[in-house]
């Protein structure tokens, strides 16, 4: 435990941000808990945190506050204010820290960072993947923007919750590298559900087929732990009918978001356009977009979907 920093408010307690504020109170951090779900308020203080109240509430008596929320404008909101209410920086203490663990546009990660700074508040932007269970094992990979001495600051902190905990750069910095990355995974996701499909419907046995797959050139991460096909990994979420994983909508999101970025430097991203427009498409079912992004599956395959 970093003995600098020994009060958290924790605001968004989602299916990554509980098991990480557990993770926290685990190496003896005092954490204060905020959502909009009660029930995921009470699961925490249950395990150990206070009830934050309010986001103003919490932040007022931390040392750090800390967000895992589901997109920009939540993030912006938190910190910023909105609708005539005070976001978090107008009541954190001078010399405090702000880290942000939401994936976000870079430039709303550097819009906050500025916001900040001038009221005398450090900032990071540290936008995580390892997914559900990383959160849980506290495995996690923490992609930080940040000036140097501030991510030497909070790297005792990131490292209850990560494994791997990397520097990016500045400001947005984070948010770039996580946008890259996921951009990456749905691709991968898209094409080994592809290709999945493919064997199953000319008759191989999924898991065979993956088996094969993954000890070959066509080796990747979805294969090696995530497989969408169900029953082939049971402990994957498409064994538990794709419930309590990263949902599409989430994928889909921070594929816009790369989409963004790439027309922000003119740069070319054909097969990211293409995962996107995959996960539209699949996301435009009523109910697909809770489910797992694995469950892009059921594109090729509709019989794998729950009812």
């Amino acid at each position: 435990m970093d003995t600098k920093v020994k009060h958290i408010a924790f605001i968004g307690l989602g299916n990554m941000g509980a098991p990480m504020a557990v993770n926290l109170l685990k190496h003896g951090y005092i954490v204060s808990v905020v959502d909009l779900n009660a029930a995921a308020v009470a699961a925490l203080v249950e395990a150990g945190a206070r009830d934050g109240g309010s986001a103003q509430e919490a932040a007022a008596a931390a040392d750090v506050v800390l967000t895992m929320l589901p997109a920009g404008e939540h993030v912006k909101s938190v910190y910023l204010g909105a609708e005539g209410r005070q976001g978090v920086l107008a009541v954190l203490p001078k010399g405090a820290f702000a880290i942000d663990c939401s994936t976000i546009a870079a430039e709303d990660a550097r819009l906050v960072a500025a916001e900040a700074a001038k009221r005398g508040i450090a900032f990071a932007d540290a936008p995580v993947s390892g997914g559900i269970a990383g959160a849980a094992a506290g495995t996690l990979s923490f992609m930080v923007g940040a000036e140097r001495e501030h991510f030497e600051r909070i790297l005792p902190l990131l490292q209850a919750m990560g494994k791997n905990i990397f520097h990016a750069g500045g400001h947005g910095a984070g948010q770039v590298a996580k946008i890259c990355n996921n951009m990456l995974l749905g691709v991968l996701m898209t094409g080994t559900a592809e290709a999945v499909a493919l064997g199953v419907q000319n008759g191989l046995d999924p898991a065979v087929l993956s088996d094969i797959m993954a000890k070959s050139s066509g080796g990747n991460w979805v294969l090696n732990g995530y497989n969408p096909y169900p029953g082939v990994m049971p402990n994957a979420p498409a064994g538990r009918a794709y419930r309590n994983g990263f949902m599409s909508k989430l994928m889909l999101k921070d594929l816009r978001l790369a989409e963004e970025l790439a027309l922000h430097t003119q740069q070319d991203t054909p097969m990211g356009g293409q995962a996107r427009l995959l996960y539209e498409r699949f996301a435009a079912e009523e109910g697909n977009g809770d489910l797992d992004f694995s469950a892009v599956l059921g594109l090729y395959l509709p019989q794998v979907l729950p009812e």
